[in-house]
């Protein structure tokens, strides 16, 4: 069995006026759930009281598993970036441009119920030639498409976890090429560093005044705001 490697683990959030920002960097495991768990307990012990509303990441299990068990009400969002190269990458090169515009129309619907209707004919086109794509893409379904009870303004950014992964390709180059010649306290230090030079540039969440809603638990449907019903 192959030895898992040490890696940097990165969360980032936005606050209630839109804000991103980095909020938790610590080296560790990436599967590993006792890696991720130090990691999130260490933002309970420095003040995150109000469970995130939600969480986007890929299929990294350590992540998942420690989020349950600290944050367990945090709704869960798979990065739809990920998901696509990893069932693309379970079919023949023939396929994968038809297959990925069928997967482009299952998040790029308008509404749930579209997205499912989208869901379903992937899962029907290809289900029978290509098992194993359609498999990773299926075990998902539910958490793939938790961005629709989110508002629309937000979908752009909740999607995907492309503010992590367009920084992370500025530190893995910088830490690569000093590779062997860092310590591990001294390249936490860099990729703390360039991720704070990075920061400074991250754009605000579209649609910020949507935030105090929903920290205010008001639901929405489609990416539409709810109306409360009067009893």
């Amino acid at each position: 069995m192959a030895e898992e490697k040490q890696c940097v683990l990165v969360l980032i959030g936005a606050d209630e006026w839109g804000r991103k920002e980095i909020i938790g960097l610590a080296d560790g495991y990436r599967e590993s759930t006792q890696s991720w768990r130090e990691l999130l307990l260490d933002l309970q012990r420095r003040g995150l009281s109000h469970a995130p509303d939600l969480a986007i990441g890929d299929g990294a299990l350590g992540f998942w598993h420690a989020l349950r068990e600290v944050f367990g009400a945090t709704k869960e969002q798979r990065c739809w970036f990920h998901k696509t190269g990893n069932v693309l990458n379970a079919m023949p090169k023939s396929v994968q441009a038809k297959a990925k515009r069928h997967l482009h129309d299952i998040w790029k619907a308008e509404t749930r119920v579209d997205a499912e209707a989208a869901f379903d004919f992937f899962v029907t086109t290809y289900g029978v030639k290509y098992d194993k794509a359609v498999g990773k893409l299926t075990k998902d379904r539910h958490v793939l498409l938790a961005f629709y009870d989110f508002p629309a303004e937000h979908w752009k950014h909740v999607r995907t976890t492309n503010p992590i992964e367009s920084t992370f390709a500025t530190v893995r180059h910088r830490t690569g090429t000093t590779k062997g010649c860092l310590s591990r306290k001294t390249g936490l230090a860099m990729a703390f560093k360039l991720m704070m030079s990075a920061q400074t540039k991250w754009r605000k969440l579209d649609g910020a005044n949507r935030m105090p809603e929903i920290i205010e638990g008001i639901a929405f449907k489609d990416g539409i705001k709810q109306l409360s019903q009067a009893a």
